[in-house]
This record gives structure tokens, sequence and C-alpha cells, in this order.
């Protein structure tokens, strides 16, 4: 039970990094959310091109 406890406060920790990080910095938590977006589009389309040359 102790590292249920211990799991939940350390989530809500993270997301009150998260939600302070974004208050005190939303141009720089903007930057570093649309650098994320940016990495997951371009791992998209390299799966796609990996599965569009497998079809070829």
């Amino acid at each position: 039970m102790g590292v249920v406890n211990l799991k939940k406060i350390v989530g809500f920790l993270a997301i009150a990094l998260v939600v302070f990080y974004i208050f005190t910095q939303p141009d720089s938590a903007a930057g570093s959310i649309e650098s994320i977006g940016a990495t997951l589009r371009n791992g998209a389309e390299s799966v796609i091109r990996f599965f569009n040359q497998l079809v070829v």
C-alpha cells in the first residue's frame, strides 16, 4: 500500500510541476509542446515511410 501512495504523490507532484512551469514560463512551455509534437510527427512519418517501403 505504501508504494501506491508514493506513486500517487509522485504523480501529483509531477502534475504540479508541469502546471507551475506553464504558469511561470508559458512561452517555454509552448515551445516544449511544439517540439514534442514535431518529434512525434516525424516519428509517425518515418513509420509510415517504412511500411510504404515494405508494400512497394
